[in-house]
């Protein structure tokens, strides 16, 4: 028989025909799953997509439903492009109505270095993504002398209003938007955005952008803490308090999965960490007296795409599918923008190798890919050579054509979610959901029907924590094992002999440059206006029911330093000092 006049009723015979040849080969004792561990069968069928509703129940097409009940769950569960539950993307017509932004992360030695590498982007046709050093991450002036060595080396030196001032200048803040990668000391860069705004005659109501001030990542991740999580949660809201009022254009959170995927979670915790997050900033949110649909539109999230293919496009619209259910049922949102989860991906740092660096270029661009079929609407890019040093001026060039390529001459972007009806990622999408489901279940418990509580003792107690350093150990067992292959590592070595590219250098001469800068500013500022400025800061945070922002702002425009705020906060919170996960 022809096989284009085989009857619909041979469907099952023919499964049957191919189950009875997978049983004969030798290859059906082996285990193959996602990088999270989920299970995979070798071929999926109309059989394989379960029906799992919200209430748990689960059955599957070819058992228990209808042709029209089928109908209804397609409808429920992924419906169309720019419709809820958005699954199949936030947009109705997705990248033809707008390409993804292309985003590379650039920030090195002084303001005056980074600025030139701002204009050569955006030349290049790329968005403006910015790296501090780890001095600023951690809210420490350049000249403390635990900065020494760290100056400007793993991104942009900034110490005062002057350094903000410089890292944009001739940049019209109107016409950009820009991302900043900083959380505790988040607050205070968005005040010296905002005045180096000002001073160049730009608004801030008119000023775009995402400041990343997710600071529940950092105690369960990337350590770059500063008070404890409980101030640290009055900060940020905060922040958001602030934006509503006067930054309409500005997004005061991006809810960062990337740092927890880095640590070595799994893609489903990546995915239930971040959510749960979000709904505690949401929670925090409502608290303070907020109305959901007033700022939840600009809450944001950054997610990692990482090497597992499939399994990253089903975690993107699997998180798009729970937060417009979430927000929409628990926290009563009736705007379509509070529920359209938005976010910005960056390719996986750790999936880079310092063997055979060249090899990068491929990994990237597969995760790229995979990152743009899930439906993101922006997207960073590694370089070649970021698994030895800040990216060359090259290699951030290949990077983002990487991202050209794809948009413009491989037709990806012509469809919104082609992927979509796949038995397969609808499948996948499915476990996905509903393992998270099972994290926000223990969350919600461990926090008495508090998501917001939940993820707070979950901190406090270590359980995050300790999630992600067993599945970080998991993982490098295989590598170590050889039961997953890493090209260059522990198969396919040869090349790894050939010497290493040559890379982006910063010297100490970068931390004498600084300082001078620093030095200059605290010459030229009134000691008695930053000292006034500083007492009102103090104040203000041991008031709650104040907005510490207002106050941050005015220091600022005073030139304080950055540890000379921190410093008046920690004063009245505390430092943080957590017990490690050994």
């Amino acid at each position: 028989m022809d096989v284009q006049d085989a009857p619909h009723e041979d469907l099952e015979q023919g499964r049957s025909i191919w189950r009875e040849a997978l049983e004969s080969s030798e290859l059906l004792d082996q285990d193959f799953e996602t990088m999270s561990g989920i299970p995979l069968e070798p071929v999926y069928g109309p059989g394989d997509w379960p029906v799992i509703s919200d209430t748990g129940n689960a059955a599957t097409h070819g058992n228990a439903a209808t042709h029209d009940e089928v109908l209804d769950l397609v409808a429920k569960k992924l419906g169309w492009p720019g419709c809820p539950p958005y699954t199949r993307g936030p947009y109705a017509l997705m990248y033809r109505s707008k390409l993804w932004t292309m985003r590379l992360f650039a920030g090195f030695g002084t303001a005056e270095d980074t600025n030139v590498r701002f204009r050569q982007l955006l030349r290049s046709g790329g968005g403006l993504s910015v790296a501090f050093d780890l001095p600023m991450l951690m809210g420490r002036d350049s000249d403390d002398p635990r900065s020494e060595g760290e100056v400007g080396r793993c991104g942009v030196a900034v110490d005062t209003l002057a350094d903000v001032k410089d890292l944009f200048a001739g940049i019209d803040l109107g016409s950009v938007t820009t991302s900043m990668t900083i959380n505790s000391p988040a607050a205070i860069l968005l005040a010296m955005y905002a005045a180096a705004g000002e001073s160049a005659g730009t608004s801030r109501r008119a000023l775009g952008g995402t400041l990343q001030n997710d600071i529940l990542k950092e105690y369960q991740a990337q350590k770059e803490y500063i008070f404890p999580p409980r101030p640290s949660m009055r900060l940020v809201v905060d922040v958001i308090r602030f934006c509503t009022a006067e930054m309409p254009c500005f997004h005061p959170v991006s809810v960062s999965g990337y740092h927890i995927r880095e640590a070595g979670s799994t893609a489903v915790q990546e995915l239930a960490f971040t959510l749960a997050n979000g709904f505690a900033y949401i929670e925090a949110a409502l608290a303070a007296g907020l109305e959901v649909d007033e700022f939840a539109p600009r809450l944001s999230f950054f997610f990692n795409v990482h090497i597992d293919f499939f399994e990253e496009i089903a975690k993107y619209r699997a998180a798009r599918r729970i937060w417009a259910r979430w927000v929409a049922n628990r926290y009563g949102a009736k705007s379509a923008r509070s529920m359209q989860l938005r976010f910005h991906t960056q390719t996986a740092g750790v999936s880079l190798t310092a063997q055979q660096p060249e090899v990068n270029i491929v990994r990237t661009a597969v995760e790229a890919l995979a990152g743009v079929l899930g439906g993101t609407q922006s997207l960073h890019t590694n370089s070649l050579d970021e698994v030895f040093a800040l990216p060359s001026e090259k290699a951030a060039r290949i990077a983002l054509r990487t991202q050209q390529v794809l948009a413009h001459e491989i037709g990806v972007a012509n469809i919104a979610d082609p992927l979509g009806g796949s038995w397969f990622v609808e499948s996948l999408t499915d476990q996905i959901k509903c393992q998270a489901e099972e994290i926000f279940l223990a969350l919600d418990e461990n926090g008495e029907g508090s998501m917001l509580e939940g993820v707070l003792r979950g901190i406090e107690e270590r359980w995050f924590q300790t999630e992600i350093a067993e599945s970080a150990y998991a993982f490098e067992r295989k590598v170590s094992s050889r039961r997953r292959l890493a090209v260059g590592v522990n198969a396919f070595c040869e090349g790894n002999e050939e010497p290493a590219p040559p890379t982006l250098q910063i010297g100490l001469e970068v931390d004498e440059a600084q300082r001078k800068r620093l030095d200059l500013a605290r010459r030229k500022r009134s000691s008695k206006a930053v000292d006034a400025a500083l007492e009102k800061v103090a104040a203000d945070a041991a008031d709650p029911q104040v907005n510490l922002v207002p106050s941050i702002l005015a220091a600022t425009r005073e030139y304080a330093t950055v540890g000379e705020v921190v410093g008046t906060l920690v004063s009245v919170f505390g430092r943080w000092a957590e017990d490690p996960v050994l």
